[in-house]
């Protein structure tokens, strides 16, 4: 799996309530929507195509988050990401996204309120994103899939201390899922303007040259009060797991953390902070 080669864009206020959590609803206010639980945006985290400026920086590691310069507000963001194929029609257009393996997924950020645009808190170079090196095959993304069994945690652990950085949270959890999210991503990649926090995402598209596969990060979910109010640091770790509720408990996944050892069918990113 060349993750290199696949453009990559993560899905704003997927999750009720995080954007508020994170201090970043206000961005968004300009932007409308059809219903109150719609997502705002989505945004490029990279785009392979050497006229993307930073964007072009390959960000992506299953084991290490380079702390950024000058920053001292970074979280951690626990999310699904979908491995998908993108099938184009004959303009370029985006016809359809199938999803093909899922994954845990940190879409770490520096939390910037005066950022003019959502992407310039999330791709800060190498190493400043991550995704879990298990992938879990998808045969399909509708209600009643295996992805809606599983469920995402997210833990912090500084000088061998746990902490649980993110509300345990169903997949089934996210606003938008299955076939209405997917058809909700294809109309942003084909019709996102670029105005206030948003991309034109049909441009990075082009700049691209049209790749044929997407890493989308569909949403971060809710933190804990820990979460919300501490920020990582060289030396922390950050662990996220996308487990079967179905075959695992929370607190059984809690005492994989302490132990730093999962069991199979979980995907897992550990990640430390360095400098």
């Amino acid at each position: 799996m060349n993750f290199e080669k696949m453009i990559g864009f993560g899905v704003a206020g997927n999750f009720a309530g995080h954007l508020e959590q994170a201090g970043e609803a206000a961005d968004f206010v300009a932007v409308k929507t059809d219903n109150h639980i719609q997502p705002k945006a989505i945004f490029p985290f990279y785009v392979p195509a050497e006229s993307a400026g930073f964007l072009a920086d390959y960000p992506l590691s299953n084991n290490t988050i380079r702390f950024p310069q000058g920053a001292d507000n970074l979280q951690i963001e626990p999310e699904i990401a979908l491995i998908c194929d993108i099938d184009y029609d004959a303009d370029h257009s985006v016809k359809a996204l199938t999803p093909r393996f899922f994954a845990a997924y940190n879409d770490c950020s520096i939390r910037r309120p005066n950022a003019q645009k959502i992407c310039e808190k999330k791709n800060w170079g190498n190493a400043s994103k991550g995704i879990a090196s298990q992938l879990l095959p998808l045969s399909s993304f509708i209600a009643g899939s295996e992805i809606d069994q599983y469920r995402i945690a997210c833990f912090h652990k500084r000088d061998n201390q746990l902490n649980i950085y993110g509300i345990d949270s169903p997949a089934l959890g996210y606003s938008y899922f299955h076939q209405q999210l997917l058809d909700w991503i294809v109309d942003r990649m084909n019709n996102q303007p670029d105005q206030g926090p948003m991309n034109n995402i049909r441009e990075l598209l082009q700049a691209a040259n049209y790749p044929q596969q997407t890493i989308i990060s569909i949403g971060a979910t809710r933190y804990t009060e820990f979460g919300e109010h501490n920020f990582l640091k060289p030396g922390d770790i950050a662990i996220i797991a996308v487990y079967p509720g179905n075959r695992y408990s929370p607190q059984q996944i809690v005492e994989m953390a302490e132990h730093g050892a999962f069991a199979e069918g979980i995907s897992v990113l550990q990640q430390e902070v360095k400098e």
